[in-house]
């Protein structure tokens, strides 16, 4: 695998790479970047999130710069102001050492007065969202007549998200001779159409196959009735002691309701949609990056742009309305060489979906069964003890205090003093009877869904008799045969730090 140096970047470039650590390129990187360092021709590069595309356009761009020239020389468009910002801030980390570039960063939701100053000042490059970058333009502020180099990142979301107006619009105000990338996860007609219409003499690099999904992620689904969506959610995070991810759903209100939800059972989780203003979204992002909250309730659209390398899960609450989403939503995990899950909650009539969905990323999408209370509680149990295994007690066991704790602990034994831990630990576990029921439902029930999800009543008492376990067969007697020494103590504590 050749390195950044043999891709033909100068010293000062390699500099800022190294002080960020990165060491061999990307398979995008390691094609794009001699490729744009070469030639003048556009380009169409086909690669899932969290790839490195970015750096894969932005150190060639930066090399060939004239820093004399403050007019605008390339013009970056991308479909969320989260995005934008994570550009800018990369871009301006490799521009380290390039003495005298300027970055100016536009986007909804933020003082046009102050972009409007920067971009007057000068600037080298402009990275923005479509709709302000469009906003700009007509108030004659940004001026792309001198662009030598327009990069479309993200193209498919943008037009998933009704840019195409906008975007019509601002490519009309570059001139003929630049040169136009072209960076998407999906080739679709859309993109094709664009490219028939903005670009020439394409060249097309594709990192893996055509809108397939990234190959360390595995995916699997979960089959429930309708009205059991939320409690297997629920069961399906206390299955994943460590789980750190993004929860996808449809809509803003449902986004909203469903972490509300999480949120008064204990779990740690906020909710990011449109709804959520500029300032608030910043603080939870920041929050959710250092891991203060582990799950994340969002739509499509508001979580774009989202860069977090170490997600362990993508849970799909509900499928999304474009299959082809499937594929950004699933990109975000399993990057920078890490592995992932991709799961989704479905009922049967969405079973044909699902199909679709496998066809599109090239894998098959695994079954799995709900798991029941026992198998949660003995995954909580394995987690918790791993935990108490990885403390240092070397600086503790001396501390006066533990003569007192000896003491008060001294007249039980070895067995009821582990249960009484265990029983305090996971209280919430034991007494709570929503986890005994079977969730798991089967295909041939799919006829019992009309179209807006709900069951209808001739048939709910027959779906009923074919639940394993009966309604009433607590999680008490599934762990501890009807008896649970010492619950009456403790609190929820365990689920509040669970989610990290």
């Amino acid at each position: 695998m050749p390195t950044f140096k043999e891709l033909g970047l100068n010293s000062n470039l390699l500099r800022s790479l190294d002080d960020l650590g990165f060491i061999t390129p990307s398979p995008i990187q390691e094609k794009a970047i001699p490729y744009l360092l070469n030639s003048t021709n556009d380009l169409i590069a086909l690669a899932q999130t969290g790839t490195g595309k970015t750096a894969a356009f932005s150190l060639p761009i930066l090399q060939q710069l004239n820093s004399g020239n403050r007019n605008i020389q390339a013009i970056i468009l991308c479909p969320t102001r989260e995005l934008c910002l994570q550009i800018s801030e990369d871009i301006k980390k490799y521009a380290k050492y390039s003495k005298e570039i300027s970055i100016t960063a536009v986007y909804g939701g933020a003082r046009m007065d102050l972009q409007m100053k920067a971009i007057k000042n000068g600037t080298h490059i402009v990275v923005g969202t479509p709709g302000r970058v469009h906003d700009l333009i007509r108030r004659r502020i940004l001026k792309l007549q001198t662009v030598e180099w327009v990069v479309l990142d993200e193209a498919d979301q943008m037009l998933d998200m009704g840019f195409k107006e906008d975007l019509d619009a601002i490519l009309a105000q570059t001139p003929e001779e630049k040169q136009t990338l072209l960076f998407s996860a999906t080739m679709s007609q859309s993109i094709a159409m664009i490219a028939r219409k903005y670009m020439s003499h394409i060249e097309e690099i594709s990192i893996g196959e055509k809108n397939r999904g990234a190959s360390n992620v595995s995916h699997e689904y979960y089959l429930v009735n309708h009205q059991d969506r939320f409690d297997a959610l629920q069961r399906v995070i206390d299955s994943l002691p460590n789980i750190y991810g993004i929860i996808f759903c449809r809509t803003k209100m449902e986004t909203q309701e469903i972490a509300d939800k999480l949120r008064m059972k204990h779990y740690d989780t906020e909710a990011l949609h449109g709804d959520v203003s500029q300032n608030l979204r910043t603080k939870i992002m920041g929050k959710f990056k250092n891991k203060e909250i582990s799950l994340l309730v969002a739509t499509d659209v508001a979580a774009r742009g989202i860069d977090v390398n170490d997600l362990t899960h993508i849970i799909n609450y509900n499928l999304p309305d474009v299959s082809e989403a499937y594929t950004h939503r699933s990109g975000r995990t399993g990057r920078a060489d890490k592995t992932g899950i991709s799961l989704s909650i479905i009922v049967p009539r969405e079973l044909g979906k699902l199909k679709r969905i496998e066809s599109i990323i090239g894998k098959k999408i695994e079954y799995k069964k709900i798991p029941n209370g026992v198998e949660i509680y003995n995954k909580q149990v394995d987690n918790f003890i791993g935990d108490v295994k990885k403390v240092n007690i070397d600086t503790l066991k001396k501390e006066a205090s533990f003569s007192h704790i000896y003491e008060e602990l001294d007249t039980l034994s070895k067995d009821e003093l582990v249960h009484y831990i265990i029983s305090q630990k996971l209280k919430h576990l034991v007494l709570d009877t929503n986890h005994s029921r079977d969730l798991n439902t089967s295909s041939k029930f799919s006829s019992d869904f009309s179209d807006d999800g709900k069951k209808n009543g001739r048939r709910r008492n027959r779906s009923k008799r074919h639940t394993d376990t009966p309604s009433n067969y607590s999680y008490r007697e599934e762990v501890f045969g009807g008896r649970s020494r010492g619950d009456s103590r403790g609190g929820n504590s365990f689920r509040k730090r669970r989610s990290r």
